[in-house]
């Protein structure tokens, strides 16, 4: 055997997906993604994100599931947990003590939420004070459009949905920046201190109220058209949820349409590759879980989030209609944290190390672990478990890489994976590579986001 033929052999080297994919296939992976640009850009919060997934699933035959509700062998369920989370799950044939088969994503991203008495005018302007959501780069939330998307609860239950700024022909938000002319003192200023948290203020609008003068003429105005188009008073916004997000919808990027900018690939491209798998699955065998989490950007805290108690009440009433162990079934299950990681990036190159860093177009991407400084809050997935991933994807002719999130003390994040790991059941990070992880618009692979689809469905079967 010659040295060639010995690196083939025994060396490790990440691929181009491109190498190996069939024209059918490539002609696949595109048609795909134009099902998940659709999917980006009418779920831009975790709200529409449900509603959204709730209709998919509807159509595939799955009902709604409330906790005490009857469960039965083959039955199709969802489980719709305040418009904010969902969890979508198949209950198959095999015994449940053999394990569960199990998909997390998150479908919250970085975004700048309005604070609960956001409403003011200023220097002949009426604008939103905010409050950003997620760790973000605030300097890049300036001068881009945004769209107003949410919920008004009133104070008589009934509720308004809140959607402006998507439409060609509808008005946009913005924040305002400084011109560079005037910008020195700004810009002698770190990234992080240029623009600041509280700077992050919308302009909503400038005309006064103008049947008579009065004190706050433009803010009065403003509730006018508030009140006129959407019934709702000042005091409203104290129960609203209501956000700006970027206006831009998905398109491709470059020559050869290869890639998608978009906003929040983080983490709707895990979201969308998962219950697709879930809901083009056809084996019947194993019982199969969805879950489509809020509050990853902020912790996975609260009644949405993943560490709330939610999945486990679920899982527990499935182990009780079954008549299985409760603790066995954990122990036996097997899960897929459905998160991204951050692309090798040429631009930035000092701040990933090349034989550890994922690539665009180079397939799924395994995370052994996440956390950052000495792997600080990481479930650090088995090397049993990460062997066991690798042979189904290898079986099924999936591309994927291996990766971590940057060089050692750079900096780090995490996923939901700990929290699942927490209940005993075996997890490992799965995702798409993304450039500009976290920036108002994101860019993906359609490749990469096709093979994750493909991971997905090769992990349940």
């Amino acid at each position: 055997m010659n040295a060639k033929e010995l690196k083939e052999e025994l060396e490790y080297k990440n691929r181009s997906a491109f190498e190996s994919i069939s024209e059918d296939e490539l002609e696949r992976s595109f048609a795909y993604a134009e099902s998940y640009k659709l999917f980006l850009d009418n779920c831009k919060t975790e709200r529409e994100a449900v509603k959204y997934s709730v209709a998919m699933a509807k159509r595939r035959g799955y009902t709604e599931y409330r906790l005490g509700d009857d469960i039965a062998v083959g039955g199709k369920y969802y489980y719709n947990n305040r418009g904010k989370q969902l969890v979508v799950f198949r209950v198959g044939e095999e015994p449940l003590e053999n394990g569960a088969y199990i998909m997390a994503a998150h479908i919250d991203s970085p975004r700048l939420d309005l604070k609960q008495n956001p409403l003011y005018e200023d220097s002949g302007l009426g604008l939103f004070k905010t409050h950003y959501y997620g760790g973000i780069k605030k300097y890049q939330w300036t001068a881009v459009p945004l769209a107003l998307h949410g919920i008004v609860m009133k104070s008589d239950g009934t509720s308004v949905d809140i959607c402006i700024g998507e439409d060609e022909d509808e008005p946009i938000f913005y924040v305002s920046d400084l011109l560079p002319h005037l910008a020195k003192d700004q810009m002698s200023k770190s990234l992080a201190e240029g623009i600041t948290g509280e700077g992050l203020n919308i302009i909503v609008g400038s005309e006064p109220y103008r049947e008579e003068e009065t004190d706050g003429a433009i803010k009065l105005n403003l509730l006018r058209i508030l009140n006129e188009k959407y019934g709702m008073c000042e005091e409203d916004f104290l129960s609203a949820e209501l956000t700006a997000v970027p206006a831009m919808h998905a398109r491709d990027i470059g020559l050869d349409r290869s890639l998608i900018a978009g906003y929040g690939h983080d983490d709707r491209v895990c979201a969308y590759s998962e219950l697709t798998a879930l809901l083009d699955s056809n084996d019947t065998a194993k019982t199969v879980f969805a879950v489509l989490a809020d509050k990853e950007e902020t912790g996975s805290d609260g009644v949405s989030g993943m560490q709330s108690e939610l999945f486990a009440d679920i899982l527990a009433e499935v182990c009780e209609a079954r008549g299985a162990n409760y603790r066995v079934v954990k122990a036996n299950s097997k899960c897929l944290s459905a998160d991204v990681n951050a692309a090798y990036d040429p631009n930035f190159p000092e701040v990933l190390e090349k034989k550890n860093a994922c690539y665009a177009n180079c397939g799924v991407v395994l995370s052994k672990f996440t956390g950052a400084r000495g792997k600080s809050g990481t479930s650090d997935a088995t090397s049993e478990f990460t062997a066991y991933v690798r042979s189904f994807l290898n079986r099924n002719g999936v591309v994927w890489q291996m990766a971590e999130l940057g060089k050692v003390d750079q900096g780090g994040g995490g996923t939901v994976a700990k929290f699942i790991a927490n209940m005993n059941i075996d997890t490992i990070d799965v995702g798409v590579p993304v450039i500009s992880m976290h920036a108002p618009y994101e860019a993906i692979s359609k490749l990469d986001l096709y093979m994750t689809y493909k991971a997905f469905c090769a992990f349940i079967g």
